[in-house]
């Protein structure tokens, strides 16, 4: 991994200025940066930065790590633990939290023309990779499988993104339900997931980003071919 933590513009040293850090360093390095990094480029004292992280975790701006909240385990699309997929550019390697995020890193990170996205069946460990960028989704029979509705997403946020993963074939979905004792969630093919995560996180690296509100986030849901309650949605 390669890189270093840029700094929040210094006009933003609140919640935004320690937010923007910790994005851009996760895109610039792979890794979060620790609260002494962020004190350092924020201006912030670490109790200052620490009340800041904690106010983003409410927020659902970031995931602190339960045990030890001086450590952000999740800035999405950005983890700092693995899940399940590699994401490699051209200068830096990230873990991918789950599918979703993983296919959305391109389209987030402007200087990135393409990543290499990588990972392995849960059901028979078949290894597969694909080239996603921004002009086209990557050709492929492979499922992406959604375990937990997402109205139920945020009750346990790490489970949850963990269990969006990509499987060889639906055959393959059964068989790994079927041996969890899990029920079946929501099954898209290569084309919807890089569709619904082409626009998601756009403006996330920059000044005065806000997360979509419920009624906005259904509206993004629908615009990209996804239906059923699964997704708060008709049939």
């Amino acid at each position: 991994m390669t890189g270093n933590v840029s700094a929040a513009p210094t006009s933003l040293r609140g919640t935004e200025g320690v937010r923007l850090a910790v994005y851009n360093g996760f895109a610039r390095t792979g890794h979060a940066p620790s609260v002494p990094e962020l004190a350092t480029f924020t201006g912030l004292t670490p109790d200052q930065v620490r009340q800041e992280l904690r106010t983003l975790h409410e927020s659902h701006d970031v995931v602190l790590n339960p045990q030890d909240n001086d450590h952000v385990v999740m800035a999405h699309p950005f983890s700092s633990v693995p899940l399940g997929f590699s994401v490699m550019g051209v200068h830096t390697l990230w873990w991918g939290g789950c599918a979703w995020d993983s296919f959305a890193m391109p389209h987030l990170l402007q200087d990135e023309p393409d990543v290499l996205v990588a990972t392995r069946c849960p059901a028979c460990d078949t290894p597969h990779a694909w080239v996603v960028g921004r002009g086209e989704p990557p050709q492929g029979n492979q499922v992406a499988h959604f375990l937990t509705p997402m109205h139920r997403a945020w009750d346990d946020v790490v489970r949850t993104c963990a269990n969006q993963r990509l499987f060889c074939s639906t055959d393959c979905v059964d068989a790994w339900l079927q041996r969890t004792g899990q029920e079946r969630g929501y099954v898209m093919d290569l084309a919807t997931l890089w569709r619904f995560a082409g626009d998601w996180y756009t403006g996330r690296l920059e000044p005065g980003y806000t997360r979509r509100d419920p009624a906005s986030a259904t509206a993004y849901f629908a615009e990209v071919g996804l239906h059923g309650a699964f997704w708060g949605l008709p049939d």
